[in-house]
């Protein structure tokens, strides 16, 4: 008489078997991921040890990962010679006014493009692809003229209009994502409730949207804070230059680099994109999982 299978023995068999198949498909993802980070990694590596490298470290014909002798005078000689303090502060202005701005902005426009499909949703939408199409080249001039009739030219407040406009399309995007995942049965509750449009939107729907908010408001800070062709056009004294604009001042009249101050200076300027991505991406990632939690 034959036995026929104990129970469970054939799906457990064949559950160790996609283990045994999956585990060389995730191996090769981790390596792949590990690649990836080292050659984003590399950059700022390096700008690292060239910022702490003395000048004969600079100029030897083997290079090495790690200085010698480390010190600080690329850090002392930078801000000696470029304002970066101030730069750095026109910059924090310019970065934080247009993120504030465009959130404001975008927040309610998004939440029109999302919940109300119709042509002038289709427009929205139409307009956010193309004006991600267009380069600087072509709008640097047109922009530089209007900005010269409103007398704005050399403001940081006409360099965050510039910089409000052109990532407010992205944001929009962004954000009509966000509220595209808000059940609309909350808004529905809320409105039986005799909430109306604009009550939903600020103490339902925009709570639910906080990670979509710290998300795009951090991608409009970085868009703005690494800024250069419309900061180095708009601004002209140096008082008011940002921070990239600045950076070019290392560069002799024969394009030499400084380049020891240069990659300290590089490196300060880096620091804030880093440290705030650092404080809000667990903000980011846990307001998404309380949020799938909650529906």
């Amino acid at each position: 008489m034959k036995r026929g299978p104990l129970p469970g023995r054939g799906p457990a068999r064949r559950e160790s078997t996609g283990l045994r198949t999956g585990r060389p498909a995730r191996a090769a993802q981790y390596l792949a991921l590990l690649a990836y980070l080292v050659f984003l990694a590399f950059p700022f590596v390096w700008l690292i040890s060239t910022a702490f490298k003395p000048a004969r470290e600079l100029g030897s014909l083997h290079p090495t990962w790690i200085p010698e002798q480390p010190t600080l005078d690329n850090f002392r000689q930078a801000f000696d010679e470029q304002p970066l303090l101030q730069a750095a502060a026109n910059s924090l202005i310019a970065a934080v006014g247009a993120a504030v701005i465009a959130v404001v902005i975008a927040t309610p426009i998004a939440y029109v493009m999302a919940r109300h499909r119709g042509r002038l949703a289709t427009a929205a939408t139409g307009w956010v692809v193309v004006s991600q199409a267009f380069p600087f080249v072509l709008v640097i001039i047109p922009l530089f003229l209007v900005l010269k009739n409103l007398h704005m030219i050399n403001t940081l407040w006409g360099l965050i209009m510039v910089y409000v406009v052109w990532s407010l399309p992205f944001a929009l995007w962004m954000l009509a994502g966000y509220v595209r995942a808000v059940p609309a049965e909350l808004e529905e509750a809320a409105a039986v409730d005799g909430a109306g449009r604009v009550r939903t939107l600020v103490s339902v729907v925009a709570p639910l949207l906080a990670p979509g908010i710290v998300a795009t408001a951090l991608f409009a800070f970085i868009t703005a804070w690494n800024e250069f062709f419309f900061a180095l056009v708009l601004l002209k004294t140096p008082e008011k230059q940002t921070l990239p604009v600045v950076l070019t001042h290392f560069l002799g009249a024969e394009g030499v680099a400084d380049l020891g101050p240069l990659a300290a200076a590089a490196f300060l300027a880096t620091l804030p994109s880093l440290v705030l991505f650092a404080l809000i991406q667990r903000r980011i990632t846990g307001g998404m999982t309380a949020g799938a939690v909650k529906n």
